[in-house]
């Protein structure tokens, strides 16, 4: 214990007598270190990467030029421009490369039962792809193959890689952050659903991001970006974090693809250092201090 006599300087001059005016006795000292978002990445933490592809019928047949799911061989579509910008910024921080690719609102082979959370490999028990390249590969291919259909369901994807999050924190350790990139033309038919699923994920190692892609009205789909106000539940539950950013496409049709990924991924560092805060993790292997940066900035 240390202890300082707080002084009046007049009192001293005045008074003979005069020891203080009160003491004052630090008690206890805790040392917190604040970690940065470098210092996480430093340490191991592997960004882990999923995107989910919007294919229900408002998107258009792939077979019509009009179509937002159009492969044009001179020319990408929106959904493979947005998903190369943010996929080629995220895959500089995942040391595998292998990303989850996964589909949502279509009939799917063999039986056409519409499914809002398939692998687009068709692979149930392994729906990563190698690299980027692989994605916009399976993307390409899965097209031909399914039936766009409907309606705009997210939240199965939401808790699906939610539940791989939950896993992930249950080894205390900041090994792993999930990044959930949703790629969809229009307003999401599930928002109870979707918002009680954000809500949840609030408390995981997870990050979404949705790209509106197309000129719908995506008025609603600003409520889940909780810039304007605190996301909550249908129950009124908050989020613990805002880890939802919303961006529409057509903002960025002329803009490089780094503009779109640097607003996309604007605020991931922050929502990672901020969970892992929360959580009291420390980076696996602390190196010596590092200033720190953009996780879109250019290196």
């Amino acid at each position: 214990q240390v202890q300082w006599d707080c002084m009046n300087p007049k009192y001293k001059i005045k008074k003979r007598n005069y020891k203080n005016s009160g003491v004052v006795v630090l008690l206890d000292l805790k040392i917190h270190r604040v970690y940065s978002f470098l210092d996480y990445i430093m340490g191991g933490c592997q960004i882990h990467f999923t995107v989910a592809i919007d294919f229900t019928a408002s998107n258009g047949d792939p077979r019509n030029s009009c179509s937002l799911h159009y492969i044009n061989p001179y020319q990408p579509n929106e959904y493979l421009k947005a998903l190369v910008a943010v996929g080629e910024i995220c895959q500089d921080y995942d040391s595998d490369k292998k990303f989850s690719a996964l589909g949502f609102g279509a009939r799917i082979p063999p039986k056409y039962e519409v499914s809002h959370d398939f692998a687009i490999n068709f692979n149930p028990d392994n729906d990563e792809c190698e690299g980027i390249q692989g994605v916009v590969e399976s993307y390409q291919s899965c097209l031909p193959k399914i039936q766009l259909y409907g309606p705009t369901n997210v939240a199965p994807i939401i808790s699906k890689v939610a539940r791989v999050a939950a896993d992930e924190e249950r080894t205390k350790e900041a090994s792993q952050y999930f990044i959930l990139l949703i790629l969809t033309d229009g307003v999401v038919t599930d928002m109870a659903d979707t918002r009680e699923a954000i809500v949840r994920a609030s408390y995981l190692p997870m990050s979404i991001i949705i790209v509106g892609v197309g000129n719908a009205d995506f008025t609603d789909m600003q409520i889940l970006d909780g810039d304007d106000g605190i996301l909550r539940s249908p129950k009124g539950e908050p989020v613990l974090r805002d880890i939802v950013q919303f961006v529409p496409f057509r903002e960025f049709k002329n803009a490089s693809p780094t503009a779109l990924a640097k607003c996309v991924l604007a605020e991931v560092p922050k929502q990672v250092v901020e969970y892992y805060s929360y959580k009291a993790f420390p980076p696996r292997c602390p190196q010596p201090h590092t200033p720190d940066s953009n996780l879109a900035s250019p290196q």
